[in-house]
């Protein structure tokens, strides 16, 4: 009977899903609608949009559960660091820089935004082909993640488990394009907010939790075993994933996405903080759940392993099946938010600047539905990989450390550094990839050999293969420098008059326009 709640409680909110998409199914006959709406959203429907599209069951399965085992309370320091620098500081920073040169330009997606500053048709072909190919396993981990916790909680098949995820956010997407996901995460935000109270609220009411002696054991616990002794590779770690899941959202083409369509500047304002505390409550709630997974488990992993400890707090913590039902829909909830998000983003991206690029001839009618093909494949691709012998963390670090890695610097320098010109962004961009791409190929290596190598070669392959959120971060780092570096050395006196048109307009004349409007109507 309980089983029966849950399925009711899913039920429903598939259900709510399918509307949306058939309500906005008639928004989305052009490329542009499909794509970035009417660059009209307010700020409550763009913050919860980003921060639904940042959270999914990777951050409250894979990263809380395994950052929690490994780093105990210490862990926290992700989610706090998500909040600060991947909301607040890149909202404030990149928000309406952002904004106004999608707007200006007409720019729809990452590769067109290089084409626009760097006058390179190449460029944009070469972003577009790593943003689609590398979205994938982004895409698969967060299946897994999911699943992991739906085979456990509800005793069902892995595979069927994300055969009916890919269905939910394919429907929603293909039917209603990029303002049903935006309507559907405005709701979905309030969900996963609610949902995250009520996790912590049941987490720590447990019997794993109580018998540690209530809450003078738990305070106990958070200042003494909770907080490990680290030696200096875990903090390595530690700094490592704070720092690539908070500033690897600076180069991701699915979160820079929901700033072009933000209607305005005070809308930016407003979804500034609205982001922050939505992430803050959020990634912060779920890395501080993870950090008691030794008051469940002791100092054995669960049958599984790592992907496999946050799902068994949930099934021994007795949690009523209506709020289990609830929190299995804010598990859903921002998984299917942020599959939309990544399978919009890749699919617009090949169809608009890879194909429609190569056959021009395409019309923009026919263009929608090349995408929403697309999309169809790219959920498919995505199951394959979530498929393989992979843990959740390797599979998105490998993502955002391959894609943040090489487009965060000349996207970010772009909008701030003038001199930055187009061989110092080819040379960081191609340091970044080079770069990040070690543990990906490790991981390849490793498949290839049947999932271990003997020797020392093996445990050193097996080691890179483990290291991505390090690689990560020395990616976006060195991609910085180099662009800057480069620039600088290979600059010429006719390279900011080439790209001057790209800064006119900026947004202090357009602050001013706005301040001179508003004491016209005063």
């Amino acid at each position: 009977m309980d089983k029966v709640f849950i399925y009711v409680t899913i039920a429903v909110y598939l259900i709510f899903m399918l509307a949306i998409g058939i309500i906005n199914n008639k928004n989305t006959k052009s490329i542009s609608t499909f794509t970035i709406g009417k660059r009209n959203a307010g700020a409550w429907i763009s913050a919860l949009s980003y921060g639904t599209a940042y959270f999914s069951a990777v951050m409250f399965i894979g990263y809380s559960g395994n950052s929690g085992w490994n780093f105990g309370l210490w862990a926290v320091l992700v989610g706090i660091g998500n909040a600060i620098f991947g909301s607040l500081l890149a909202w404030l920073i990149l928000a309406n820089r952002t904004r106004d040169v999608s707007r200006r330009l007409e720019v729809k997606s990452m590769p067109q935004f290089f084409e626009k500053r760097y006058l390179s048709k190449r460029m944009k072909l070469f972003s577009a082909v790593v943003i689609f190919i590398f979205l994938i396993p982004y895409s698969a981990s967060v299946y897994k993640g999911l699943s992991s916790v739906c085979s456990v909680v509800l005793d069902i098949d892995v595979n069927l488990c994300m055969i009916l995820i890919a269905l939910a956010s394919m429907v929603v997407l293909i039917l209603g394009g990029y303002m049903a996901t935006l309507k559907a995460d405005f709701v979905q935000g309030f969900i996963i907010a609610v949902g995250v109270v009520f996790l912590i609220v049941f987490v720590l009411r447990a019997d794993a939790v109580q018998s540690a002696g209530g809450i003078s054991g738990l305070v106990d616990y958070m200042q003494n075993s909770g907080l490990f002794a680290m030696n200096s590779s875990k903090w390595i770690m530690l700094l490592s994933t704070v720092l690539m899941t908070s500033f690897g959202t600076w180069g991701l083409p699915q979160m820079i996405h929901k700033y072009y369509g933000i209607k305005d500047k005070q809308e930016v304002k407003r979804a500034t903080i609205i982001s922050t505390l939505f992430a803050l409550l959020v990634a912060g709630g779920g890395y501080f759940i993870g950090s008691f997974s030794h008051l469940f488990f002791g100092e054995t992993l669960p049958s599984g392993g790592i992907d496999y400890v946050v799902p068994n707090m949930l099934k021994i913590a007795n949690i009523p099946a209506v709020l289990l039902g609830i929190i299995l829909v804010l598990l859903i909830s921002a998984s299917v938010s942020t599959l939309s998000s990544i399978a919009l983003t890749a699919s617009s991206v090949c169809s608009m600047d890879i194909i429609k690029d190569r056959k021009p001839h395409i019309s923009d009618k026919e263009l929608p539905v090349i995408t929403k093909v697309i999309c169809a494949l790219f959920v498919i691709c995505s199951y394959v990989v979530a498929n393989t012998d992979t843990p959740i963390l390797d599979m998105m670090s490998y993502s955002w450390g391959i894609i943040s890695g090489s487009f965060l610097a000349p996207y970010f320098l772009a909008l701030y550094f003038k001199r930055l010109n187009k061989i110092g962004a080819w040379s960081g961009m191609i340091t970044g990839f080079v770069t990040a791409v070690i543990p990906a190929l490790s991981k390849i290596i490793l498949i290839i050999a049947g999932g271990s190598m003997g020797g020392s070669f093996g445990e050193f392959i097996t080691k890179l293969a483990g290291y991505g959120p390090v690689f990560a971060v020395v990616a976006m780092l060195l991609s910085i420098a180099v662009c800057i570096v480069v620039s600088l050395l290979t600059q010429k006196k006719d390279d900011a008059n080439n790209y001057s048109y790209f800064y006119t307009e900026d947004i202090e004349k357009e602050k001013a326009k706005e301040l001179s409007t508003e004491s016209e109507n005063i």
